[in-house]
Protein backbone atom coordinates (compact mmCIF):
# COMPACT_ATOMS: atom_id res chain seq x y z
CA UNK A 1 0.00 0.00 0.00
CA UNK A 2 1.32 3.47 -0.84
CA UNK A 3 2.49 5.51 2.13
CA UNK A 4 0.33 8.43 1.12
CA UNK A 5 -2.70 6.17 1.35
CA UNK A 6 -1.74 5.11 4.85
CA UNK A 7 -1.47 8.75 5.90
CA UNK A 8 -5.18 9.27 5.34
CA UNK A 9 -7.27 9.32 8.48
CA UNK A 10 -7.97 5.84 9.79
CA UNK A 11 -11.69 6.59 9.48
CA UNK A 12 -11.42 6.07 5.71
CA UNK A 13 -11.87 2.39 4.73
CA UNK A 14 -9.58 0.88 2.11
CA UNK A 15 -11.16 -0.51 -1.06
CA UNK A 16 -9.74 -2.83 -3.69
CA UNK A 17 -8.08 -1.11 -6.64
CA UNK A 18 -10.44 -0.61 -9.52
CA UNK A 19 -13.63 -0.91 -7.47
CA UNK A 20 -15.91 1.72 -6.03
CA UNK A 21 -16.67 1.64 -2.30
CA UNK A 22 -20.16 0.68 -1.28
CA UNK A 23 -21.97 3.98 -0.57
CA UNK A 24 -22.75 3.11 3.02
CA UNK A 25 -19.58 1.10 3.79
CA UNK A 26 -18.54 3.59 6.48
CA UNK A 27 -21.61 2.58 8.48
CA UNK A 28 -20.43 -1.02 8.52
CA UNK A 29 -16.86 -0.03 9.46
CA UNK A 30 -18.20 2.13 12.28
CA UNK A 31 -20.12 -0.89 13.55
CA UNK A 32 -16.88 -2.90 13.58
CA UNK A 33 -15.10 -0.10 15.44
CA UNK A 34 -17.92 0.13 17.99
CA UNK A 35 -17.79 -3.61 18.65
CA UNK A 36 -13.99 -3.54 19.13
CA UNK A 37 -14.19 -0.49 21.39
CA UNK A 38 -16.74 -2.26 23.60
CA UNK A 39 -14.51 -5.33 23.93
CA UNK A 40 -11.49 -3.14 24.63
CA UNK A 41 -13.11 -1.74 27.76
CA UNK A 42 -13.28 -5.26 29.16
CA UNK A 43 -9.79 -6.39 28.09
CA UNK A 44 -7.82 -3.28 29.14
CA UNK A 45 -6.77 -2.58 25.57
CA UNK A 46 -5.44 -6.04 24.67
CA UNK A 47 -6.87 -7.65 21.54
CA UNK A 48 -8.35 -11.13 22.16
CA UNK A 49 -8.07 -11.85 18.42
CA UNK A 50 -4.32 -11.12 18.41
CA UNK A 51 -3.80 -13.21 21.53
CA UNK A 52 -5.93 -16.08 20.19
CA UNK A 53 -4.10 -16.11 16.85
CA UNK A 54 -0.72 -16.23 18.55
CA UNK A 55 -1.61 -19.02 20.97
CA UNK A 56 -3.36 -21.02 18.24
CA UNK A 57 -0.34 -20.80 15.95
CA UNK A 58 2.01 -21.92 18.75
CA UNK A 59 -0.27 -24.74 19.95
CA UNK A 60 -1.13 -26.12 16.51
CA UNK A 61 2.52 -26.33 15.49
CA UNK A 62 3.40 -27.88 18.84
CA UNK A 63 0.76 -30.61 18.42
CA UNK A 64 2.19 -31.64 15.02
CA UNK A 65 5.85 -31.62 16.12
CA UNK A 66 6.62 -35.07 17.60
CA UNK A 67 10.27 -34.22 18.07
CA UNK A 68 9.44 -31.14 20.13
CA UNK A 69 6.90 -33.14 22.15
CA UNK A 70 9.50 -35.83 22.92
CA UNK A 71 11.96 -33.12 23.93
CA UNK A 72 9.43 -31.65 26.37
CA UNK A 73 8.48 -35.08 27.73
CA UNK A 74 12.14 -35.91 28.26
CA UNK A 75 12.77 -32.60 30.02
CA UNK A 76 9.69 -33.10 32.21
CA UNK A 77 10.82 -36.60 33.22
CA UNK A 78 14.31 -35.32 33.97
CA UNK A 79 12.96 -32.48 36.15
CA UNK A 80 10.69 -34.86 38.07
CA UNK A 81 13.59 -37.24 38.69
CA UNK A 82 15.95 -34.47 39.81
CA UNK A 83 13.34 -32.91 42.06
CA UNK A 84 12.49 -36.30 43.60
CA UNK A 85 16.16 -37.00 44.34
CA UNK A 86 16.48 -33.52 45.83
CA UNK A 87 13.45 -34.16 48.07
CA UNK A 88 14.79 -37.51 49.33
CA UNK A 89 18.25 -36.14 50.04
CA UNK A 90 16.80 -33.14 51.86
CA UNK A 91 14.49 -35.39 53.93
CA UNK A 92 17.55 -37.47 54.98
CA UNK A 93 19.35 -34.31 56.11
CA UNK A 94 21.98 -34.47 53.38
CA UNK A 95 23.45 -31.33 51.84
CA UNK A 96 21.84 -30.85 48.45
CA UNK A 97 23.17 -28.40 45.86
CA UNK A 98 20.69 -26.18 44.03
CA UNK A 99 19.20 -27.65 40.90
CA UNK A 100 18.94 -24.25 39.21
CA UNK A 101 19.59 -20.60 39.97
CA UNK A 102 17.18 -17.68 39.49
CA UNK A 103 17.93 -15.32 36.63
CA UNK A 104 20.15 -12.35 37.58
CA UNK A 105 17.19 -9.93 37.48
CA UNK A 106 14.93 -12.21 39.57
CA UNK A 107 15.09 -11.07 43.20
CA UNK A 108 12.12 -13.03 44.51
CA UNK A 109 14.14 -15.81 46.15
CA UNK A 110 17.33 -13.96 47.19
CA UNK A 111 16.54 -13.70 50.92
CA UNK A 112 18.24 -16.19 53.26
CA UNK A 113 14.83 -17.49 54.38
CA UNK A 114 14.38 -19.10 50.97
CA UNK A 115 17.33 -21.43 51.71
CA UNK A 116 15.34 -23.14 54.49
CA UNK A 117 13.31 -26.24 53.67
CA UNK A 118 10.63 -26.71 52.48
CA UNK A 119 10.78 -23.23 50.91
CA UNK A 120 13.99 -24.10 49.08
CA UNK A 121 12.27 -27.14 47.54
CA UNK A 122 9.27 -25.06 46.46
CA UNK A 123 11.35 -22.36 44.81
CA UNK A 124 13.46 -24.99 43.00
CA UNK A 125 10.32 -26.70 41.70
CA UNK A 126 8.97 -23.35 40.52
CA UNK A 127 12.21 -22.39 38.73
CA UNK A 128 12.30 -25.78 36.96
CA UNK A 129 8.71 -25.20 35.83
CA UNK A 130 9.75 -21.81 34.44
CA UNK A 131 12.57 -23.46 32.50
CA UNK A 132 10.21 -26.11 31.09
CA UNK A 133 7.70 -23.55 29.87
CA UNK A 134 10.46 -21.44 28.35
CA UNK A 135 11.53 -24.51 26.36
CA UNK A 136 7.92 -25.29 25.43
CA UNK A 137 7.33 -21.83 23.93
CA UNK A 138 10.62 -21.55 22.01
CA UNK A 139 11.86 -23.17 18.80
CA UNK A 140 8.53 -24.77 17.92
CA UNK A 141 8.93 -25.90 14.29
CA UNK A 142 6.81 -23.76 11.96
CA UNK A 143 5.53 -21.30 14.57
CA UNK A 144 5.97 -17.59 13.92
CA UNK A 145 8.62 -16.00 16.13
CA UNK A 146 6.23 -13.23 17.15
CA UNK A 147 3.61 -15.79 18.16
CA UNK A 148 6.22 -17.73 20.15
CA UNK A 149 7.09 -14.50 21.98
CA UNK A 150 3.42 -13.95 22.83
CA UNK A 151 3.01 -17.54 24.04
CA UNK A 152 6.15 -17.23 26.18
CA UNK A 153 4.83 -13.94 27.57
CA UNK A 154 1.47 -15.51 28.50
CA UNK A 155 3.19 -18.47 30.15
CA UNK A 156 5.43 -16.12 32.10
CA UNK A 157 2.47 -14.09 33.34
CA UNK A 158 0.64 -17.20 34.56
CA UNK A 159 3.75 -18.50 36.30
CA UNK A 160 4.36 -15.11 37.91
CA UNK A 161 0.87 -15.25 39.38
CA UNK A 162 1.52 -18.73 40.82
CA UNK A 163 4.99 -18.01 42.19
CA UNK A 164 5.38 -19.19 45.81
CA UNK A 165 6.56 -15.70 46.75
CA UNK A 166 3.03 -14.36 46.16
CA UNK A 167 1.26 -16.40 48.83
CA UNK A 168 1.59 -15.91 52.62
CA UNK A 169 1.84 -19.63 53.48
CA UNK A 170 4.58 -20.31 50.92
CA UNK A 171 6.65 -17.15 51.44
CA UNK A 172 9.01 -17.51 54.43
CA UNK A 173 9.69 -13.78 54.58
CA UNK A 174 5.98 -13.08 55.05
CA UNK A 175 5.65 -15.77 57.72
CA UNK A 176 8.69 -14.51 59.62
CA UNK A 177 7.40 -10.91 59.54
CA UNK A 178 3.93 -12.03 60.67
CA UNK A 179 5.42 -14.02 63.54
CA UNK A 180 7.65 -11.13 64.62
CA UNK A 181 4.73 -8.66 64.63
CA UNK A 182 2.13 -11.08 66.04
CA UNK A 183 0.17 -10.82 62.79
CA UNK A 184 0.05 -7.01 62.72
CA UNK A 185 1.97 -6.94 59.41
CA UNK A 186 -0.87 -8.83 57.73
CA UNK A 187 -3.43 -6.51 59.29
CA UNK A 188 -1.52 -3.47 58.05
CA UNK A 189 -1.20 -5.07 54.61
CA UNK A 190 -4.98 -5.53 54.47
CA UNK A 191 -5.42 -1.86 55.39
CA UNK A 192 -3.02 -0.87 52.62
CA UNK A 193 -4.97 -2.97 50.12
CA UNK A 194 -8.29 -1.43 51.15
CA UNK A 195 -6.88 2.08 50.98
CA UNK A 196 -5.44 1.51 47.51
CA UNK A 197 -8.70 -0.03 46.28
CA UNK A 198 -10.67 2.92 47.66
CA UNK A 199 -8.36 5.46 46.05
CA UNK A 200 -8.54 3.66 42.70
CA UNK A 201 -12.35 3.50 42.83
CA UNK A 202 -12.55 7.24 43.57
CA UNK A 203 -9.98 8.20 40.96
CA UNK A 204 -7.56 9.51 43.58
CA UNK A 205 -3.78 9.26 43.22
CA UNK A 206 -1.91 6.49 45.01
CA UNK A 207 -0.98 6.96 48.66
CA UNK A 208 1.95 9.30 49.12
CA UNK A 209 1.63 11.04 45.75
CA UNK A 210 0.18 14.16 47.36
CA UNK A 211 3.63 15.14 48.67
CA UNK A 212 4.72 15.99 45.11
CA UNK A 213 3.20 18.98 43.32
CA UNK A 214 4.13 20.46 39.96
CA UNK A 215 5.40 24.00 40.41
CA UNK A 216 6.01 23.45 44.14
CA UNK A 217 8.66 20.75 44.38
CA UNK A 218 8.53 19.39 40.82
CA UNK A 219 9.32 21.43 37.68
CA UNK A 220 10.57 24.40 39.67
CA UNK A 221 13.51 25.55 37.53
CA UNK A 222 12.83 29.31 36.97
CA UNK A 223 11.69 30.31 33.51
CA UNK A 224 8.96 31.82 31.36
CA UNK A 225 6.57 30.59 28.69
CA UNK A 226 7.70 32.57 25.64
CA UNK A 227 5.53 30.96 22.97
CA UNK A 228 2.20 29.18 22.89
CA UNK A 229 0.03 27.63 20.21
CA UNK A 230 -2.70 25.01 20.30
CA UNK A 231 -0.20 22.18 20.71
CA UNK A 232 2.74 23.48 22.73
CA UNK A 233 3.98 25.93 25.27
CA UNK A 234 7.66 26.79 24.86
CA UNK A 235 9.51 27.45 28.11
CA UNK A 236 12.70 29.51 28.20
CA UNK A 237 14.66 29.01 31.41
CA UNK A 238 16.29 31.84 33.30
CA UNK A 239 20.09 31.96 33.09
CA UNK A 240 22.18 31.07 36.13
CA UNK A 241 25.18 33.20 35.11
CA UNK A 242 26.01 36.49 33.41
CA UNK A 243 27.54 34.75 30.39
CA UNK A 244 26.19 31.72 28.53
CA UNK A 245 27.11 29.60 25.55
CA UNK A 246 25.92 31.26 22.36
CA UNK A 247 24.06 28.26 20.97
CA UNK A 248 20.79 27.50 22.81
CA UNK A 249 19.46 24.02 23.59
CA UNK A 250 15.90 23.04 22.56
CA UNK A 251 14.47 19.95 24.27
CA UNK A 252 11.65 17.99 22.60
CA UNK A 253 10.12 15.55 25.12
CA UNK A 254 7.61 12.89 24.13
CA UNK A 255 3.93 13.81 24.34
CA UNK A 256 3.24 10.40 25.84
CA UNK A 257 4.69 11.88 29.03
CA UNK A 258 4.67 15.23 30.84
CA UNK A 259 7.82 17.18 30.01
CA UNK A 260 8.99 17.56 33.62
CA UNK A 261 10.58 14.11 33.60
CA UNK A 262 13.56 16.30 32.64
CA UNK A 263 12.84 18.84 35.39
CA UNK A 264 11.95 16.73 38.40
CA UNK A 265 13.19 17.73 41.85
CA UNK A 266 15.95 20.35 41.91
CA UNK A 267 18.62 17.77 42.70
CA UNK A 268 17.83 15.54 39.68
CA UNK A 269 16.64 18.05 37.08
CA UNK A 270 18.52 17.73 33.79
CA UNK A 271 17.21 21.13 32.71
CA UNK A 272 18.48 22.82 35.88
CA UNK A 273 21.84 21.08 35.43
CA UNK A 274 22.20 22.40 31.86
CA UNK A 275 21.29 25.93 32.96
CA UNK A 276 23.88 25.78 35.74
CA UNK A 277 26.49 24.71 33.18
CA UNK A 278 25.89 27.89 31.21
CA UNK A 279 23.43 26.69 28.55
CA UNK A 280 20.38 28.64 27.42
CA UNK A 281 17.64 26.03 27.59
CA UNK A 282 14.24 25.92 25.92
CA UNK A 283 11.80 23.04 26.44
CA UNK A 284 8.49 22.11 24.83
CA UNK A 285 5.54 21.40 27.12
CA UNK A 286 2.89 19.53 25.10
CA UNK A 287 -0.81 20.14 25.41
CA UNK A 288 -2.73 17.15 26.79
CA UNK A 289 -4.92 16.07 23.88
CA UNK A 290 -8.68 15.70 24.21
CA UNK A 291 -11.58 14.63 22.00
CA UNK A 292 -11.38 17.77 19.85
CA UNK A 293 -7.80 16.87 18.89
CA UNK A 294 -8.70 13.50 17.34
CA UNK A 295 -7.58 14.52 13.84
CA UNK A 296 -4.17 15.89 14.78
CA UNK A 297 -1.57 13.85 12.91
CA UNK A 298 2.16 13.26 13.20
CA UNK A 299 2.85 16.09 10.80
CA UNK A 300 0.85 18.46 12.99
CA UNK A 301 3.19 17.54 15.83
CA UNK A 302 6.16 18.19 13.57
CA UNK A 303 4.93 21.54 12.27
CA UNK A 304 3.14 22.95 15.32
CA UNK A 305 5.58 21.29 17.72
CA UNK A 306 9.20 20.97 16.64
CA UNK A 307 9.22 23.48 13.79
CA UNK A 308 7.15 26.09 15.65
CA UNK A 309 9.51 25.80 18.63
CA UNK A 310 12.57 26.15 16.39
CA UNK A 311 11.06 29.25 14.79
CA UNK A 312 10.38 30.75 18.22
CA UNK A 313 13.91 30.03 19.45
CA UNK A 314 15.35 31.50 16.24
CA UNK A 315 13.30 34.64 16.85
CA UNK A 316 14.66 34.99 20.40
CA UNK A 317 18.23 34.02 19.49
CA UNK A 318 18.52 35.07 15.83
CA UNK A 319 21.22 33.89 13.42
CA UNK A 320 22.46 31.26 15.86
CA UNK A 321 22.53 27.46 15.37
CA UNK A 322 20.45 25.43 17.83
CA UNK A 323 21.29 22.23 19.70
CA UNK A 324 18.14 20.09 19.51
CA UNK A 325 17.51 17.16 21.88
CA UNK A 326 14.61 14.71 21.74
CA UNK A 327 13.47 12.14 24.30
CA UNK A 328 11.73 8.87 23.37
CA UNK A 329 8.97 9.59 20.83
CA UNK A 330 10.08 13.23 20.86
CA UNK A 331 13.47 12.05 19.60
CA UNK A 332 11.84 10.07 16.79
CA UNK A 333 9.86 13.14 15.75
CA UNK A 334 13.00 15.30 15.98
CA UNK A 335 14.75 12.85 13.64
CA UNK A 336 11.90 13.23 11.13
CA UNK A 337 12.00 17.02 11.42
CA UNK A 338 15.81 17.12 11.07
CA UNK A 339 15.68 14.90 7.98
CA UNK A 340 13.03 17.14 6.42
CA UNK A 341 15.07 20.23 7.30
CA UNK A 342 18.14 18.72 5.64
CA UNK A 343 16.08 18.00 2.52
CA UNK A 344 14.89 21.62 2.48
CA UNK A 345 18.35 23.10 3.07
CA UNK A 346 17.45 24.35 6.58
CA UNK A 347 20.76 24.30 8.48
CA UNK A 348 19.67 25.75 11.84
CA UNK A 349 20.62 22.63 13.84
CA UNK A 350 24.07 22.73 15.40
CA UNK A 351 23.66 19.20 16.74
CA UNK A 352 21.06 16.53 17.43
CA UNK A 353 20.75 14.58 20.67
CA UNK A 354 18.48 11.55 21.04
CA UNK A 355 17.54 10.10 24.44
CA UNK A 356 16.23 6.50 24.26
CA UNK A 357 14.70 7.26 20.86
CA UNK A 358 14.21 4.73 18.07
CA UNK A 359 14.56 5.53 14.38
CA UNK A 360 14.52 1.90 13.17
CA UNK A 361 11.70 -0.28 14.54
CA UNK A 362 12.76 -3.69 13.23
CA UNK A 363 13.67 -4.76 16.78
CA UNK A 364 11.51 -2.62 19.09
CA UNK A 365 11.79 -4.88 22.12
CA UNK A 366 9.01 -6.36 24.23
CA UNK A 367 6.50 -3.73 23.09
CA UNK A 368 6.21 -5.68 19.85
CA UNK A 369 4.30 -8.28 21.87
CA UNK A 370 1.35 -5.88 21.86
CA UNK A 371 1.78 -4.30 18.44
CA UNK A 372 0.64 -6.14 15.33
CA UNK A 373 -2.05 -5.39 12.76
CA UNK A 374 -4.80 -6.91 14.91
CA UNK A 375 -3.75 -5.01 18.04
CA UNK A 376 -3.34 -1.73 16.16
CA UNK A 377 -6.86 -2.05 14.74
CA UNK A 378 -8.06 -2.77 18.27
CA UNK A 379 -6.36 0.37 19.58
CA UNK A 380 -7.70 2.41 16.68
CA UNK A 381 -11.20 1.31 17.61
CA UNK A 382 -10.64 2.41 21.21
CA UNK A 383 -9.44 5.81 20.00
CA UNK A 384 -12.21 6.04 17.38
CA UNK A 385 -14.85 5.94 20.11
CA UNK A 386 -13.35 8.74 22.20
CA UNK A 387 -10.87 10.60 19.96
CA UNK A 388 -7.74 9.76 21.93
CA UNK A 389 -5.91 7.00 23.74
CA UNK A 390 -5.73 7.51 27.50
CA UNK A 391 -2.58 6.46 29.32
CA UNK A 392 -4.53 4.18 31.64
CA UNK A 393 -5.92 2.19 28.73
CA UNK A 394 -2.53 0.64 28.02
CA UNK A 395 -0.76 1.08 31.37
CA UNK A 396 -1.67 -2.46 32.42
CA UNK A 397 0.05 -3.88 29.36
CA UNK A 398 3.22 -1.87 30.08
CA UNK A 399 3.22 -3.09 33.68
CA UNK A 400 2.93 -6.69 32.55
CA UNK A 401 6.22 -6.30 30.65
CA UNK A 402 7.90 -6.05 34.06
CA UNK A 403 5.26 -7.70 36.21
CA UNK A 404 7.67 -8.90 38.90
CA UNK A 405 9.04 -5.39 39.49
CA UNK A 406 5.92 -3.33 38.87
CA UNK A 407 3.14 -5.58 40.18
CA UNK A 408 4.09 -8.58 42.30
CA UNK A 409 6.99 -7.07 44.21
CA UNK A 410 4.65 -4.26 45.30
CA UNK A 411 1.90 -6.73 46.22
CA UNK A 412 4.37 -8.58 48.46
CA UNK A 413 5.88 -5.42 49.95
CA UNK A 414 2.68 -3.43 50.47
CA UNK A 415 0.09 -6.12 51.25
CA UNK A 416 1.87 -9.26 52.50
CA UNK A 417 4.69 -7.61 54.45
CA UNK A 418 2.57 -4.61 55.46
CA UNK A 419 5.09 -1.97 54.41
CA UNK A 420 4.62 0.95 52.08
CA UNK A 421 6.83 1.39 49.02
CA UNK A 422 8.36 4.88 49.43
CA UNK A 423 7.01 7.30 46.83
CA UNK A 424 9.65 9.18 44.84
CA UNK A 425 9.35 12.04 42.36
CA UNK A 426 9.75 9.70 39.38
CA UNK A 427 6.73 7.70 40.53
CA UNK A 428 4.67 10.88 40.92
CA UNK A 429 5.59 11.94 37.39
CA UNK A 430 4.72 8.48 36.04
CA UNK A 431 1.24 8.77 37.55
CA UNK A 432 0.62 12.10 35.78
CA UNK A 433 -1.27 10.67 32.82
CA UNK A 434 -1.37 12.01 29.26
CA UNK A 435 -3.50 11.29 26.19
CA UNK A 436 -2.64 10.76 22.52
CA UNK A 437 -4.82 11.86 19.58
CA UNK A 438 -6.50 9.19 17.49
CA UNK A 439 -4.94 10.03 14.12
CA UNK A 440 -1.43 10.75 15.43
CA UNK A 441 -1.16 7.53 17.39
CA UNK A 442 -2.59 5.48 14.54
CA UNK A 443 -0.05 6.99 12.13
CA UNK A 444 2.79 6.39 14.57
CA UNK A 445 1.87 2.74 15.12
CA UNK A 446 1.33 1.96 11.43
CA UNK A 447 3.87 4.14 9.62
CA UNK A 448 6.73 3.94 12.10
CA UNK A 449 6.24 0.91 14.32
CA UNK A 450 4.63 -1.60 11.93
CA UNK A 451 5.83 -0.44 8.50
CA UNK A 452 9.16 1.11 9.62
CA UNK A 453 8.78 3.81 6.97
CA UNK A 454 11.38 6.16 8.43
CA UNK A 455 14.23 3.63 8.37
CA UNK A 456 13.19 2.38 4.93
CA UNK A 457 13.09 5.85 3.35
CA UNK A 458 9.33 5.79 2.78
CA UNK A 459 8.26 8.37 5.37
CA UNK A 460 6.70 11.35 3.60
CA UNK A 461 6.93 14.99 4.63
CA UNK A 462 5.22 17.41 2.29
CA UNK A 463 4.70 14.53 -0.15
CA UNK A 464 8.45 13.83 -0.32
CA UNK A 465 10.29 10.91 1.31
CA UNK A 466 12.84 11.97 3.91
CA UNK A 467 16.09 10.23 4.84
CA UNK A 468 18.06 10.39 8.08
CA UNK A 469 21.15 9.85 5.93
CA UNK A 470 20.82 13.46 4.73
CA UNK A 471 21.39 14.81 8.25
CA UNK A 472 24.91 16.23 8.59
CA UNK A 473 24.72 17.67 12.11
CA UNK A 474 26.72 15.68 14.70
CA UNK A 475 24.68 13.36 16.91
CA UNK A 476 24.80 12.45 20.59
CA UNK A 477 22.69 9.33 21.14
CA UNK A 478 21.87 7.80 24.54
CA UNK A 479 20.61 4.27 25.14
CA UNK A 480 19.86 2.65 28.50
CA UNK A 481 20.89 -0.89 29.47
CA UNK A 482 17.53 -2.08 30.84
CA UNK A 483 15.17 -0.25 28.50
CA UNK A 484 12.07 -2.35 27.74
CA UNK A 485 10.44 0.42 25.68
CA UNK A 486 13.35 1.42 23.42
CA UNK A 487 16.01 -1.30 23.80
CA UNK A 488 19.48 0.15 23.43
CA UNK A 489 20.30 -2.26 20.59
CA UNK A 490 17.37 -0.73 18.70
CA UNK A 491 18.44 2.83 19.54
CA UNK A 492 21.94 1.90 18.34
CA UNK A 493 20.58 1.24 14.83
CA UNK A 494 20.93 4.97 14.13
CA UNK A 495 24.51 4.03 13.18
CA UNK A 496 23.13 2.17 10.16
CA UNK A 497 20.94 5.07 9.06
CA UNK A 498 23.16 8.14 9.49
CA UNK A 499 26.38 9.33 7.85
CA UNK A 500 26.99 11.92 10.57
CA UNK A 501 29.43 11.75 13.48
CA UNK A 502 27.68 9.78 16.23
CA UNK A 503 28.72 9.80 19.87
CA UNK A 504 26.86 6.88 21.40
CA UNK A 505 26.41 6.59 25.16
CA UNK A 506 25.08 3.49 26.90
CA UNK A 507 24.07 4.21 30.47
CA UNK A 508 22.89 2.04 33.34
CA UNK A 509 19.21 2.08 34.27
CA UNK A 510 15.97 1.84 32.33
CA UNK A 511 13.98 4.02 29.96
CA UNK A 512 13.36 6.72 32.57
CA UNK A 513 15.81 6.13 35.42
CA UNK A 514 18.69 5.82 32.96
CA UNK A 515 17.99 9.31 31.61
CA UNK A 516 17.32 10.82 35.05
CA UNK A 517 20.87 10.00 36.14
CA UNK A 518 22.19 13.05 37.95
CA UNK A 519 25.82 13.45 39.09
CA UNK A 520 26.31 11.93 42.53
CA UNK A 521 23.66 9.24 42.04
CA UNK A 522 25.17 6.03 43.45
CA UNK A 523 25.78 2.86 41.43
CA UNK A 524 25.58 4.56 38.03
CA UNK A 525 27.89 3.96 35.09
CA UNK A 526 28.03 4.56 31.35
CA UNK A 527 29.99 3.73 28.21
CA UNK A 528 30.84 6.27 25.49
CA UNK A 529 32.38 6.05 22.04
CA UNK A 530 32.55 8.31 18.97
CA UNK A 531 31.88 6.80 15.56
CA UNK A 532 33.14 9.34 13.04
CA UNK A 533 31.71 9.66 9.56
CA UNK A 534 34.47 7.60 7.96
CA UNK A 535 34.70 4.95 10.69
CA UNK A 536 33.52 1.43 9.96
CA UNK A 537 30.14 0.71 11.54
CA UNK A 538 30.11 -2.19 14.00
CA UNK A 539 27.27 -4.10 15.65
CA UNK A 540 25.98 -3.37 19.17
CA UNK A 541 27.59 -6.45 20.77
CA UNK A 542 30.97 -5.60 19.27
CA UNK A 543 30.52 -2.00 20.38
CA UNK A 544 29.74 -3.11 23.95
CA UNK A 545 32.82 -5.36 24.06
CA UNK A 546 35.09 -2.57 22.83
CA UNK A 547 34.06 0.17 25.27
CA UNK A 548 35.02 0.31 28.95
CA UNK A 549 32.40 1.35 31.49
CA UNK A 550 32.96 4.56 33.47
CA UNK A 551 31.44 5.27 36.88
CA UNK A 552 29.19 8.28 37.31
CA UNK A 553 26.64 10.26 35.32
CA UNK A 554 26.63 10.86 31.58
CA UNK A 555 25.16 14.34 32.07
CA UNK A 556 28.58 15.97 32.43
CA UNK A 557 29.79 14.22 29.27
CA UNK A 558 26.82 15.54 27.30
CA UNK A 559 27.26 19.10 28.62
CA UNK A 560 30.94 19.00 27.64
CA UNK A 561 30.01 17.61 24.21
CA UNK A 562 27.53 20.44 23.66
CA UNK A 563 30.16 22.97 24.68
CA UNK A 564 32.69 21.38 22.31
CA UNK A 565 30.19 21.82 19.46
CA UNK A 566 29.45 25.45 20.38
CA UNK A 567 31.23 28.75 19.87
CA UNK A 568 34.24 29.27 22.11
CA UNK A 569 33.22 32.71 23.32
CA UNK A 570 30.37 33.08 25.80
CA UNK A 571 27.75 35.80 25.38
CA UNK A 572 25.15 37.65 27.43
CA UNK A 573 21.94 35.64 28.01
CA UNK A 574 19.19 36.31 25.46
CA UNK A 575 16.26 38.47 26.60
CA UNK A 576 13.03 37.06 28.01
CA UNK A 577 10.97 40.24 28.05
CA UNK A 578 8.19 39.34 25.58
CA UNK A 579 6.74 36.26 24.05
CA UNK A 580 7.89 35.34 20.57
CA UNK A 581 4.33 35.69 19.23
CA UNK A 582 3.08 38.50 21.44
CA UNK A 583 1.23 36.35 23.99
CA UNK A 584 1.47 37.47 27.62
CA UNK A 585 4.18 35.61 29.49
CA UNK A 586 3.50 33.24 32.36
CA UNK A 587 6.03 31.67 34.67
CA UNK A 588 7.31 28.16 34.17
CA UNK A 589 6.05 25.46 34.27
CA UNK A 590 3.26 27.12 32.27
CA UNK A 591 -0.36 26.01 31.99
CA UNK A 592 -0.41 22.96 29.67
CA UNK A 593 1.43 20.82 32.20
CA UNK A 594 -1.51 21.12 34.61
CA UNK A 595 -4.07 19.76 32.13
CA UNK A 596 -5.52 16.55 33.56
Amino acid sequence: MDTRTRAISADAPATPRGTAPYPDSKIFRDLDHAKEALIARMTFGLSPAALGAALSDWFIHLTVAPGKQLELASLYASNVRRLSEYFVQSALGQHTPLLTEPLPADYRFRADAWQIEPYRLWQQGFLLAEQWWNTATRDVPGATRHHEDVAAFVARQLLDVLAPANFPLTNPEVLQRAAATLGLSLVQGARNALEDASRAACGKPAAGMEQFKVGVNLAVTPGKVVFRNHLIELIQYSPASDAVLAEPVLIVPAWIMKYYILDLSPHNSLIRYLVEQGHTVFCISWRNADTDDRNLGLDDYRQSGVMAALDAVSHIVPDTPIHAAGYCLGGTLLSVAAAAMADAGDDRLASITLFAAQTDFTEPGELQLFIDDSEVYFLESMMWSQGYLAAGQMSGAFQLLQSNDLIWSRVIHNYLLGDRTPVIDLMAWNADATRMPYRMHSEYLRRLFLDNDLACGRYLVDARPVSIRNIRAPMFVVGTERDHIAPWQSVYKIHNLSDADITFVLTSGGHNAGIVSEPGHPHRHFRKKLSAVNDLRIGPDEWMASVTAQDGSWWAVWSEWLEAHSSAQRVAPPPMATGANGHPLVDAPGTYVFQA
